[in-house]
């Protein structure tokens, strides 16, 4: 009985110790990875692009409301789309016309999910819609699953072009 005590009470010293420990490392690791890099913009631009989470951060956020595919709301926070692609070197507005009007941005995710946006669906002089380029969601970071950067297109009937896991933006032109 003794013996069975004192096991319970090491046990009860050590696991929140071992919890802390865990908690702490997450911590630092995600500090560590500030530098890691998240995205790259490529392909036919004057600016190619490797963003860090510092980076990314820096940038101007804004906040949506969409549903979920489950059909859940949720708040998303992050960088419009045209904004990453505007420091890229890619012209929008009144340049927005001929050959321009070709252009397509190829967005993929790290399990080579793909999917495609082209300018007139970004460009405030087109739409009113908003593409963001998600990396929080109800006020934390995305998950392992969604994250850390995910396309979120919240007036499309379906998520079909969310993106989780994005890691590149290839942009270019049709023939």
């Amino acid at each position: 009985m003794k013996a069975t005590l004192i096991v319970c009470f090491a046990l009860l010293i050590t696991l929140p110790c071992q919890g802390l420990t865990t908690r702490m490392a997450v911590s630092q690791g995600s500090a560590q990875n500030k530098g890691a890099i998240l995205l790259t913009v490529s392909g036919e631009v004057d600016h190619p692009l490797t963003l860090t989470a510092s980076d990314i951060s820096a940038l101007p956020h804004l906040t949506v409301r969409a549903k979920e595919h489950s059909g859940e709301q949720a708040t998303f926070k992050g960088v419009a789309l045209i904004e990453v692609l505007k420091m890229a070197g890619i012209k929008f507005g009144e340049s927005m016309r001929g050959k321009a009007l070709s252009t397509f941005f190829v967005v993929k995710a790290s399990d080579g999910y793909q999917v495609i946006f082209t300018p007139p669906e970004l460009d405030p002089a087109f739409t009113d819609r908003t593409v963001l380029l998600a990396d929080e969601k109800n006020g934390g970071p995305l998950s392992a699953a969604e994250g850390p950067l995910r396309i979120i297109v919240p007036e499309e009937k379906r998520q079909a072009r969310w993106v989780r896991n994005v890691l590149s933006i290839s942009v270019r032109h049709a023939d």
